[in-house]
């Protein structure tokens, strides 16, 4: 298997339990892919009861490293005052077949999706909406610069149909503007 760019989409998460007596529960996100971690911005329920993250994150797996990389962990934490938060759940999503697929096929892209939600006594409450996009490191590397991709032959046909569009530039921009070729007349017109 190759490595390449994983890009995790965190939107939202529903029916999380929280722990909080007093007040709205606030959540963050921790995402781990291998030695790899991102944390999400703090955000609370709403009134519809959705936590709303809204963010993506990019993950460079190394072809060498990409053992260490089959699973994606997204804690959720309860962000607390006076200690450094508590543990809300916990999603381990494997990502063995999504890294295959998009080799494969050369890109893959998953739509976001609601993941049960695992608690500390191994039960489930809520889910947690995630997505994801995978692209090979080949065809990174051809999307981040023009530098690697291919350059045809000064005569190719990209060179001719250049040059016709550059020749045909100026004589469009008259047809888009008459008042212009009106006043020429109208100049030719006028005794001297």
């Amino acid at each position: 298997m190759k490595g390449g760019l994983l890009e995790v989409y965190v939107v939202s998460a529903r029916g999380i339990s929280h722990s909080n007596i007093i007040g709205n529960p606030s959540y963050y996100v921790i995402v781990e892919c291998g030695s790899q971690s991102y944390t999400t911005k703090v955000s609370s329920a709403g009134n519809h009861k959705e936590i709303l993250w809204n963010e993506k994150f990019k993950f460079e797996l190394a072809t060498k490293k990409i053992e260490e990389c089959e699973s994606l962990k997204l804690k959720i934490m309860d962000e607390e005052f006076f200690t450094a938060g508590g543990f809300a759940g916990e999603t381990i999503i494997n990502l063995k077949g999504i890294i295959m697929e998009g080799n494969e096929k050369r890109f893959i892209e998953v739509i976001p999706v609601a993941y049960n939600v695992v608690l500390e006594d191994d039960t489930y409450k809520g889910q947690i909406k995630v997505g994801f996009r995978f692209t090979p490191s080949n065809k990174v590397v051809q999307t981040v610069g023009e530098k690697n991709a291919p350059k045809e032959n000064e005569n190719g046909i990209g060179q001719i149909i250049y040059s016709k569009i550059i020749n045909l530039w100026p004589n469009t921009w008259r047809s888009f503007f008459p008042c212009e070729n009106a006043n020429n007349i109208s100049d030719k017109n006028k005794p001297n």
